[in-house]
């Protein structure tokens, strides 16, 4: 058993270099000190897991309340694994409040439960008071519902006809 399990790790620790017979080309040119990858825009943000009505919604919802911090990603997750999702970052809801939607502040991350999020309107209305979250760099419930009213009558004022 000894002799299997050193002859294991010692063909593990040899550098698989010297085995690989990779293909090379001529024209392979090293990445300069000077290259890097192109800026992303402050409103770049990915959409996974929604539905392309849900995707532009959210979307349309950011754009119109244009808050100071925008979200990395915004995921819809199923209700199974959002509830694994909350215990995994042992999500905090107060008592005798639901939770559909929760903000991830390390990874920027807003996290909505597909099956329990309500109507599209409710969507929007959440979705300010996760935004003010992040723009506050706060887990506060109660700063970020005040916060929000700024992103929701954004919200109300796109909604109004231009009358002039």
């Amino acid at each position: 058993m000894r002799l299997r399990t050193w002859t294991i790790l010692s063909l593990l620790s040899v550098p698989v270099a010297q085995f690989a017979w990779g293909q090379t080309s001529e024209s392979a040119k090293l990445v300069s000190a000077e290259a890097h990858p192109p800026d992303l825009s402050a409103n770049n943000y990915a959409v996974l897991g929604a539905t392309p009505g849900q995707e532009a919604l959210v979307r349309a919802q950011i754009q119109v309340m244009q808050p100071n911090v925008y979200p990395l990603r915004v995921l819809f997750l199923p209700h199974w694994k959002y509830v694994d999702t909350t215990r995994t970052f042992r999500l905090h809801v107060p008592t005798g409040y639901a939770s559909a939607m929760f903000t991830h502040l390390s990874s920027r991350s807003v996290f909505i439960d597909s099956d329990r999020y309500g109507s599209d309107d409710s969507l929007g209305y959440w979705l300010a008071h996760e935004l003010r979250h992040l723009s506050a760099n706060s887990a506060s419930e109660n700063d970020a519902n005040k916060a929000a009213c700024e992103y929701r009558k954004r919200r109300t004022d796109a909604r109004k006809p231009n009358i002039r």
